[in-house]
């Protein structure tokens, strides 16, 4: 998608119910490493790191969901993490965000439409969620994850 087809950020924060008080951090959450290379932006601009602390904070709200519900058991704990946690379902929650048409993506990403296959759009949710994080702490990230419905059937 183009910086002219990209809509207002401020819709992310309306459907996953949290506004940032540092809106840098919704904004790098929403950048590819192609797109900050291409418009020449500072090497901290985009999403990885994000992506990389999303991907260990949703793990942790979700066991801790889990664990809140009385599961004890180790093995049935994993069972239900991977369940909830796995490539498909992050996906399906960032389609259901249309993620993909807040992201600024590198030219050759969105003349390939990277969205819409493999793990792209899951890392974008993580980066988000990373986002959330850093800006408001555990108890904001996992309140997204709760309204994006990932741990409230945990």
């Amino acid at each position: 998608m183009s910086d002219a087809g990209r809509r207002d950020p401020r819709e992310i924060e309306e459907r996953i119910g949290y506004a940032f008080r540092e809106r840098s951090l919704l904004l790098r959450a929403l950048t590819r490493l192609a797109y900050t290379l291409e418009a020449g932006l500072p090497p901290d601009a985009h999403m990885d790191a994000l992506a990389t602390l999303g991907d260990a904070v949703i793990n942790v709200a979700v066991v801790e969901a889990v664990v809140a519900t009385g599961a004890h058991d180790k093995g049935a704990i994993t069972n239900r993490k991977m369940n909830l946690v796995n490539m498909s379902r992050l996906r399906s929650l960032a389609e259901d965000l249309d993620l993909a048409d807040h992201v600024r993506w590198g030219k050759g990403e969105a003349a390939q439409r990277v969205w819409t296959s493999g793990r792209v759009l899951a890392e974008c949710l993580e980066a988000l969620i990373g986002a959330v994080y850093l800006d408001g702490g555990m108890e904001a990230a996992a309140g997204v994850l709760r309204r994006l419905g990932l741990t409230e059937k945990a």
